[in-house]
């Protein structure tokens, strides 16, 4: 019997314990919070995929493809859009309550990129926390076991393979393979609607047991995080639903910045809201959402409603302050189309993965589902797998710039404002090259450093190595002192896969 570790506990991680279960593994989920402490409880705005005749998986991917500009892996596209629909029957079967009409079908809501209605909410704007309660449920139900509040320190290797973890207490865990499901790297900035244990644990491991990765110079900013009170992000559906963005004189800006306004892609819509603050002198954008009333506001958007309540705001009644935050990171731990890394016996998916799904942007509401497709593959590879037709790749090393620099004594929040500075919304090749030399200063320190203080640096100089190597603006990238570059594909991609994309059947339409 296959043993199988999984490391995180959101939907991908989930879904991928669920389905190698099912197939017959041996299977732990080890998370570093409780069992509910992920990125997917807090996602609000919705799970896009194909569950109307009108729509197609087509128009899917062509939307993927266009949000991601041009630099998306087809392949990864394809199945993406093609096994959505499949998923989402998956998820209402293990007990997840999708909105729905007065008439039973589906509830379909329009995000900026989309072409037609297509994004599924639960709950209104508690999408995340619907689908984390029932895949929670799934995994007790089946009796996995989960080792809650266990920290990954490293994966353990023996010749070349993954053959378990080892935790912050020193306790190893043995298993014939290894699923990292631990998110994405969101602390790495001072404004992030990620939770706190957003460090970047899975990717960091990877790349010190000699993983590639790739795109990380792909980090998405939500453009409408709360300004007042801690970090809490705004969904997109908000804007979907017909709030505006307006500047301190009530002025609508985002037209300014593409024809779609607030609909644009997010990072338009992000640096649209960076340049009317910094016209400002800093102060936040508001979004004005007024015109959809105060009852309308706290059925569609009750989890939201709350939120700015508790900050003493009243958006039924005046636009609130906003900014843009770190949000989703595009790029990661490369794999194939079933997770498989270029480590044997490693696996990686939902945001620690790049799987080629999202090129330079991702289209909205596309993680959840990234995060139940691919899950639910890498699962079902990993019961079957007894070789490994991922061929190691030899990552190359970005050489530390030899400048002195006097760096700042190391701190969380002093890498937070770096990379916020220099490798954030707007980037140029002085900035990043300072924060290479800050970087490699505070590497080179020998001091002791918390785990997730370590990931965080170690991911962080390849988020500015990669931003450093990509001298042209593309999607999420943006150099100030490059213009627009022709879409162009990184080096490491995850291969292609010829795999026919079937589309839904009316059983599948009609959950």
């Amino acid at each position: 019997m296959t043993t199988v570790v999984v490391v995180g506990s959101g939907i991908a991680g989930l879904t991928a314990a669920l389905h190698a279960h099912e197939a017959g593994c041996r299977v732990t989920v080890v998370t570093k919070g409780a069992l509910p402490d992920t990125n997917t409880r807090w996602a609000q705005g919705g799970i896009a995929a194909v569950t109307d005749r009108a729509d197609t998986v087509s128009s899917h991917a062509a939307d993927t493809m266009t949000a991601g500009a041009g630099l998306n892996d087809p392949a990864a596209v394809d199945v993406l859009v093609g096994e959505g629909p499949a998923r989402i029957a998956e998820l209402v079967a293990r007990g997840v309550a999708f909105d729905r009409t007065a008439d039973g079908e589906f509830s379909r809501g329009l995000e900026a990129a989309h072409a037609v209605p297509r994004v599924l909410h639960a709950g209104g704007d508690a999408t995340g926390a619907e689908i984390q309660a029932a895949l929670g449920a799934a995994v007790r139900d089946a009796g996995i076991p989960v080792r809650e509040h266990a920290v990954l320190r490293d994966l353990r290797l023996t010749g070349g393979r993954a053959v378990g973890i080892e935790l912050d207490d020193g306790e190893r865990l043995d298993a014939d393979a290894v699923i990292l499901a631990t998110g994405g790297a969101g602390q790495l900035y001072a404004h992030t609607t990620n939770p706190a244990g957003a460090t970047g644990d899975g990717i960091a491991a990877a790349l010190r047991a000699g993983a590639a990765v790739a795109d990380l110079e792909f980090v998405q900013f939500h453009p409408t995080a709360l300004a007042v009170g801690a970090p809490f992000l705004v969904s997109e559906a908000v804007r979907g639903e017909g709030a505006v963005l307006i500047d301190d004189t009530g002025r609508r800006f985002a037209f300014d910045a593409h024809p779609d306004g607030e609909l644009a892609p997010r990072d338009v819509v992000a640096r649209a809201n960076a340049r009317a603050m910094a016209a400002q002198d800093g102060h936040p954008v508001r979004l004005d959402a007024t015109a959809l009333g105060a009852d309308r506001l706290a059925q569609r958007f009750p989890t939201i409603d709350a939120a700015v309540r508790e900050r003493g705001l009243d958006w039924a009644r005046e636009p609130i302050p906003v900014t843009p935050a770190a949000h989703y990171l595009m790029g990661g731990v490369v794999t194939d189309l079933d997770g498989r890394t270029t480590v044997p016996g490693l696996y990686a998916v939902g945001e620690t993965a790049r799987t080629g799904v999202h090129g330079a942007n991702r289209l909205a509401s596309n993680s959840l589902l990234e995060g139940a497709v691919f899950g639910a593959r890498a699962g079902d590879a990993v019961a079957r797998d007894r070789g490994w037709p991922i061929a190691p790749t030899e990552r190359q090393q970005e050489i530390a710039p030899r400048v002195a620099i006097d760096a700042p004594p190391f701190s969380r929040a002093a890498l937070q404002q770096l990379m916020w500075a220099e490798a954030g919304l707007v980037r140029e090749a002085e900035g990043l090259a300072r924060a290479a030399a800050v970087l490699a200063a505070w590497s080179a320190d020998t001091s002791p450093r918390s785990v997730e203080d370590a990931n965080l640096l170690r991911v962080a100089s390849e988020v500015v190595a990669a931003a450093r190597a990509r001298e042209g603006s593309v999607g999420a990238h943006f150099r100030s002192d490059a213009p627009v570059s022709a879409p162009s594909r990184p080096s490491l991609s995850a291969p292609a896969d010829d795999t026919d994309v079937i589309p839904a059947s009316p059983e599948v339409l009609a959950c």
